[in-house]
């Protein structure tokens, strides 16, 4: 059912939450700045999913697969697609494909578990699992979307959401793992977390 024009533009992309988790000031140069920059990671995980949503839908005994699914959810208020959705006797079950290996943090799970309740909203029915697909292991994870998961997603969607609606850029804090980040160069997080003084460096060049 369509919402109202003010429903419609309050939704946040669904991939943002995953940004979000993995790093605020990741998710404000992407989704508020409008910066991007890829790398060898990212186009490989991008070819992964368009071989996923091109693909043309098929159904194996019971399993109707749906690919590319528009989802949307007025609730949790964000948008995006789907990879595969597939239909087990009418029931949905998100998967979504991902390039690496099964991650110590939950951003995956997050965005998956945003997608099952879309797919709720969608559908009047409950979704109570689904899967991750990693290109690494060549393997599925099932995700059992329970109460603590929900309660976290529904956080980070409120969370993400208002970061997008300051349209502030959050400060750098520099993490090993911003090495791996395809915005890395874009960031700079070395160099803008610790700003040089301007008496330092006043005192500096009157020294020399």
């Amino acid at each position: 059912m369509p919402g109202t024009d003010a429903q419609e533009e309050a939704l946040i992309p669904l991939s943002a939450l995953q940004h979000f988790l993995f790093c605020p000031r990741q998710c404000a140069l992407i989704h508020v700045e409008q910066l991007w920059a890829e790398d060898r990671a990212t186009a490989e995980g991008r070819a992964m999913h368009q071989r996923a949503d091109t693909a043309p839908s098929e159904r194996r005994q019971n399993v109707k697969i749906l690919r590319a699914l528009t989802l949307r959810s007025f609730g949790l208020g964000v948008t995006g697609k789907a990879d595969i959705v597939e239909l087990r006797d009418g029931q949905p079950y998100p998967v979504e494909y991902k390039r690496g290996k099964p991650k110590a943090h939950r951003a995956d799970e997050v965005q998956l578990c945003a997608q099952a309740i879309c797919l709720e909203e969608m559908f009047s029915t409950a979704v109570p699992r689904g899967a991750l697909f990693y290109g690494v292991t060549r393997r599925r994870v099932e995700v059992a979307f329970d109460d603590t998961l929900r309660t976290l997603t529904q956080d980070i969607a409120r969370q993400t959401r208002s970061l997008m609606t300051s349209g502030q850029t959050p400060a750098p804090v520099f993490r090993p793992s911003c090495a791996n980040c395809s915005l890395h160069d874009l960031c700079t997080p070395e160099s803008l977390q610790s700003p040089p003084r301007i008496a330092s460096w006043l005192e500096r060049q009157i020294g020399r």
